[in-house]
């Protein structure tokens, strides 16, 4: 297959990624980190792995890197959007929060992946098909456990949860208004990955999960396998969780 992965060289981005090119797929990571593309580029042999800088919340920006993909290899069979824009004030409290930046990160993360969306299945209807998956959040399914964050620096933004939310929906609205397409639209929700987050924090995390705790971005790309196959033909409008039972 060949694969788009937009923040392809974020934390789940590469290992998406690397597991796809290792799996003897063609991908396409697209990112603004040019520094960082070209040395995942250069992990692989051949084209198995390109990178393209591409800004996601620009959709001419998206179109260009689809239509070199397609002049390349003849057709994007996916696209998986794990790109994380927002601005220098996530992670704002709640109480503190500025009308301009809330308005400005649903503009970047939601706007983002309804634009990703739009730009991807106009692609697919050229070439008759395709997959679309977005990262989602186990934000998106429940409340924060704010116990977890007694203590430390950390949060949990509203507006992630208000975003993961609202991604939920769009994958649903898209898989039905797409039927009959040959398009698929689907979503993967990871539980935390762990990333340098106090001790405290991850012992409370790991409390409310099942075996681990905090996820290493390879336990997620599993599931983004399993999607990509002709195993996954029939599953379609979808949200699958991959958090360690931290949701039950």
């Amino acid at each position: 297959m060949n694969i788009l992965v937009t923040g392809g060289c974020g934390r789940l981005g590469e290992a998406f990624v690397r597991a796809l090119a290792e799996r003897g797929d063609t991908v396409i990571a697209a990112d603004v980190d040019d520094e960082e593309g070209a040395d995942l580029a250069s992990a692989f042999d051949g084209d198995r792995v390109t990178y393209r800088h591409c800004d996601v919340t620009d959709p001419e920006a998206l179109d260009e890197v689809l239509a070199d993909a397609r002049t390349r290899h003849g057709a994007v069979d996916a696209v998986v959007h794990a790109a994380y824009p927002r601005t220098e004030a996530w992670g704002t409290p709640f109480e503190d929060l500025e009308a301009d930046e809330v308005a400005e990160n649903l503009r970047l993360q939601l706007g983002g992946a309804i634009m990703v969306s739009q730009r991807a299945v106009a692609h697919f209807r050229e070439q008759g098909g395709g997959h679309l998956v977005h990262v989602g959040s186990i934000q998106g399914l429940a409340a924060p456990k704010f116990r977890h964050y007694e203590g430390t620096d950390m949060t949990s933004p509203l507006e992630y949860t208000t975003i993961k939310t609202g991604l939920l929906g769009v994958v649903r609205y898209l898989a039905k208004y797409l039927s009959d397409t040959g398009i698929r639209v689907n979503c993967i929700s990871p539980g935390g990955i762990e990333d340098g987050q106090p001790e405290a924090f991850l012992e409370r995390y790991r409390a409310d999960c099942t075996s681990k705790g905090m996820l290493d971005p390879e336990d997620v790309t599993g599931a983004l396998l399993f999607l990509l196959s002709d195993r996954s033909a029939r599953i379609n409008g979808q949200n699958l969780v991959v958090d360690d039972g931290w949701s039950l």
